[in-house]
């Protein structure tokens, strides 16, 4: 994709993740770059005093606020950074837009639902894989690259537009699957930390193997709807016996920044195990749902 091909681009949901991509897609990517936070968010109120999105350096990045989606524009992309429990309320809305494609950048154990409330041919899917936050002022933070991270996508024309405004992106062939076999790991990092927090130094070892058994269970269900385990890391974690994925969350959930920034994610936690166990029943052979309730923070 040429870098002068300026492309018209809706980021739905003025978060972390959504603020990183569209300063990075505005400033360096120069394209044109709405952002479309909750009607009433503070997130909102935010970004209209600032008339754009700034970061702790002072840098500003102009993008137009909007706080609902507007239908009739034919946006190049739309990218939704919103949780997987948070779209039904937009479903409607991007099913009548006039986007070319649709990205969704979340974690979603159904993707073929989200494919289908849009049209496959205009769905796209992803992961992020950068750390943002936001000051005491609400200015930006993002550490984007740290380690070799890149985010994944599903389109190659998304990873080479993302890689030009400096977010470093890789393609990923199976996204959906991928992303549903994620969904075990999220859980599991998102209670543990919750965990963590509450008892203010980490989880215990009780806690870690019951999310620990949790998982095991979670991917017998995806394979019992008749889904493979990918990619290989993720059959490495759904073979080892339960004390050493319990063992790894243990650890985890002693590191602080990991722990308070994932038990932010209590919401999204307790959503996907309700969608897990709404997915029980069609699991041949049968999956224990008490285990997948258990990884449900309390």
């Amino acid at each position: 994709m040429p870098e002068s091909a300026a492309l018209r681009i809706a980021v739905l949901g003025g978060g972390r993740i959504g603020s990183a991509f569209a300063f990075r897609l505005a400033r360096a990517g120069r394209h044109d770059v709405t952002v479309i936070a909750r009607l009433g968010s503070p997130r909102l109120r935010q970004l209209q005093r600032d008339d754009g999105i700034v970061d702790v350096k002072g840098e500003r990045a102009g993008v137009r606020i909007e706080d609902a989606l507007d239908e009739q524009t034919p946006y190049d992309l739309i990218i939704v950074t919103l949780l997987g429990f948070q779209v039904d309320a937009v479903l409607p809305a991007l099913r009548r837009s006039a986007a070319k494609c649709i990205q969704f950048m979340f974690v979603t154990f159904e993707p073929e639902r989200l494919r289908d409330a849009v049209g496959a041919e205009r769905c796209a899917f992803g992961m992020p894989f950068i750390q943002s936050d936001f000051d005491a002022d609400g200015r930006l933070k993002a550490t984007i690259g740290a380690g070799g991270q890149k985010t994944i996508m599903s389109q190659q024309r998304w990873v080479d537009l993302f890689t030009a405004a400096g977010l470093p992106a890789a393609l990923e062939p199976d996204m959906p699957l991928w992303l549903r076999c994620h969904v075990p790991l999220t859980i599991a990092f998102e209670s543990i930390s919750v965990a963590g927090v509450r008892r203010g130094d980490g989880a215990s070892w009780g806690e870690a193997m019951v999310i620990a058994r949790g998982v095991h269970e979670s991917f017998a269900l995806i394979k019992g709807l008749g889904y493979r385990i990918y990619p290989r890391a993720k059959r490495l974690i759904a073979a080892s016996p339960a004390p050493v994925v319990a063992a790894m969350l243990w650890a985890m959930s002693r590191i602080k920044p990991f722990r308070e920034l994932l038990a932010t994610g209590v919401n999204e936690c307790r959503a996907l195990v309700d969608v897990l166990a709404a997915s029980s029943p069609q699991a041949r052979p049968p999956v224990a749902v008490a285990r997948l309730l258990a990884m449900k923070p309390d």
